[in-house]
């Protein structure tokens, strides 16, 4: 689970109560009709600017912005080194057995590939295809939510255009100007409140999951490269640690000299 999404949500959301009990009642801030224009509008506007599919699937993607599941670069590039020892005792072919034991399909696939004798360039040409496909995947994802924080505020004004019309039909009772003033411009605020808290960080969290996950898959790509290359385990992980911020370049290397010593 990742914490930082969650608690953003909740921090926002607090802290804008907080700003309305400062000086003013948080029952103000309800309306249902504004609530229906606001939410109606962007999901309808949504499902006119994309396929049903897309939307449904977009809708499986956030939990990616929630989770925090997925392999480490350095578990992954371990896992790498691990399978180009076992190429260069005992053979490419031994990689067959080895990968039954590992879940991710990118991964296996490359390595099956290897194992059939295909050509090196084809296989980085199958790999790197894929990868472009899984990259457009996440920008329709990606897409999809940012379209949904435009929509949002642009669905608001229009509920705020509908209540100052309302409103422009009671000019013979000045008491209800204000009030009637308040209910439009709520509107507003739904519209804002979800687009910049909701919709678009999530778009951009889903944008950084996506990077971090083409980065950790184009490691794979490399590392099986290297391997059906022949080349020597130690330099294997020295181009793949090129990959990494130097921070985690440090943490992989201290965690491996632990392992070393206590070995």
């Amino acid at each position: 689970m990742d914490l930082a999404t969650i608690m953003g949500i909740i921090v926002g959301i607090a802290f804008v109560i907080f700003g309305i009990l400062v000086d003013g009642e948080i029952s103000s801030y309800f309306n249902l009709a504004s609530i229906l224009i606001v939410l109606g509008g962007t999901f309808a506007g949504t499902f006119v600017a994309y396929p049903m599919q897309q939307v449904l699937d977009a809708m499986r993607i956030v939990s990616k912005a929630f989770s925090n599941k997925q392999i480490e670069a350095g578990e992954i590039i371990n896992r790498i080194i691990s399978l180009a020892n076992i190429a260069r005792k005992e053979g490419l072919l031994a990689l067959e057995e080895a990968s039954e034991e590992i879940d991710d399909q990118f991964l296996k696939k490359g390595i099956m590939l290897i194992v059939d004798g295909t050509d090196p360039e084809l296989v980085r040409n199958l790999l790197e295809t894929e990868l472009s496909f899984i990259e457009e995947r996440h920008k329709g994802g990606q897409g999809l939510f940012e379209m949904m924080g435009t929509l949002a505020p642009a669905f608001g004004m229009i509920g705020t255009l509908i209540g100052l019309i309302n409103m422009l039909k009671k000019l013979d009772d000045p008491s209800s100007i204000g009030p009637s003033m308040a209910v439009a411009l709520v509107t507003t605020f739904y519209g804002s409140l979800l687009a910049n808290l909701i919709f678009l960080p999530i778009a951009n969290k889903l944008k950084l999951r996506s990077r971090e996950e083409i980065m950790r898959k184009e490691i794979m790509v490399e590392g099986l490269l290297s391997i059906q290359a022949g080349e020597n385990p130690r330099i294997i992980e020295e181009k793949l640690k090129a990959f990494l911020p130097p921070k985690i370049r440090e943490q992989l290397q201290a965690k491996q000299e632990g392992i070393g010593s206590n070995a």
